[in-house]
């Protein structure tokens, strides 16, 4: 029995699950989305394309509204429709595992979905009768590669921020990621202490720790104070605007790496992707500013069990999973209300 064969048979003894992560997908996996009727999608779906080298016939064009918010029935003729049946007919269907929406697709439907959960959900059983029905993700907790095939959805991520430039920006760090030590910062606070709250909190003191084991530089904000000035992080986590200390110019003095992750506990945090006065909740718009590559939000009241589980998320991106991979993984329901900001390919951990 050689070395490497009893190292094996040791990790396996000591309940080390090893990773299957090295192999990542690549662009023949993706279909870009553009709507020609903003302009700010075509620049950032061709950006995309062109420094991803993602082939043409991988790249979807439909015509519609570029309002953020959108009818049901706008979104079923002019977008869901339209998309399956390019999929269908080019066989594209038999590849695409990961859709890719830019800034000017439609990002909010009435009844409370993100249109990006509604479309990755398109060749299941879903509904919109009921606006506040949403499915369970069998992807949940995984720990293997996910494949339209197998699982019978796409995962779906989106190019957005305020402005293009913040969207391209998304792509450029995306192919600058690279594997770094940290700094991964998860800021608790002891006043969320009640029920579903303080299993939050504890979940995130847990993704601490298991980062901490894996041997990453990593802190923990467990005080009333609100974490800000922090450089070059990795990964990110906090309760954002729910926090009581709560501090606007501190949640954006925050610095990120090439790479870097982020999710907020904030009900609210993709309402919008265009700066607004209107008083609500923290954005993500305001990470994707400061350098995040990827984050995940919402579109509207998700419940907190629908944000991502921190433990799940930072477990398996450092295990070399994929951006798009690592948050669906994390990620207790699908058709809701979640955006994944980020370009699905990015996978700077792989081994």
């Amino acid at each position: 029995m050689t070395l490497r064969t009893r190292l094996v048979y040791l990790l396996l003894a000591m309940g080390v699950v090893l990773s299957s992560a090295a192999w990542c997908a690549g662009p023949k996996n993706v279909l870009v989305i553009v709507n020609d009727k903003s302009l700010a999608s075509r620049i950032i779906g061709a950006y995309y394309a062109s420094k991803r080298k993602i082939p043409a016939k991988n790249v979807y064009h439909i015509k519609c509204d570029p309002a953020e918010l959108t009818p049901t029935d706008t979104y079923k003729n002019q977008i869901q429709k339209p998309v399956k049946e390019y999929l269908a007919k080019t066989g594209l269907n038999k590849t695409v595992d990961y859709l890719v929406l830019t800034k000017g697709v439609p990002m909010r439907l009435h009844g409370g979905w993100s249109v990006d959960s509604a479309l990755m959900c398109m060749d299941q059983p879903t509904s919109f009768e009921k606006p506040d029905v949403h499915a369970m993700n069998p992807y949940y907790s995984k720990s293997e590669h996910f494949s339209h095939k197998e699982y019978g959805f796409y995962l779906a991520t989106r190019l957005d921020g305020y402005t293009v430039q913040d969207a391209k920006a998304l792509v450029d760090r995306s192919l600058a990621a690279k594997s770094r030590k940290g700094l991964f910062l998860i800021d608790t606070t002891p006043r969320r202490n009640t029920k579903g709250y303080e299993a939050m909190n504890q979940r995130m003191a847990d993704a601490y720790e298991k980062i901490l084991w894996l041997g990453y530089d990593t802190i923990q904000e467990d005080t009333e104070e609100f974490a800000g000035g922090k450089k070059d992080l990795m990964g990110y986590f906090s309760w954002g605007s729910n926090d009581a200390a709560f501090d606007r110019a501190k949640y954006k003095s925050n610095t990120f790496r090439p790479g870097a992750i982020a999710e907020t506990a904030v009900s609210s945090s993709a309402r919008t992707m265009n700066r607004t006065d209107d008083g609500g909740q923290s954005l993500i718009s305001d990470l994707i500013e400061a350098g995040v590559t990827g984050v995940k939000g919402y579109v509207a009241e998700p419940t907190l069990a629908a944000i991502a589980d921190p433990l799940v998320l930072f477990d398996r991106y450092l295990s070399g999973y994929n951006l798009a991979e690592s948050f669906y993984m994390a990620s207790r329901y699908i058709f809701w209300r979640e955006v994944v900001i980020g370009d699905p390919l990015c996978c700077p951990y792989a081994h």
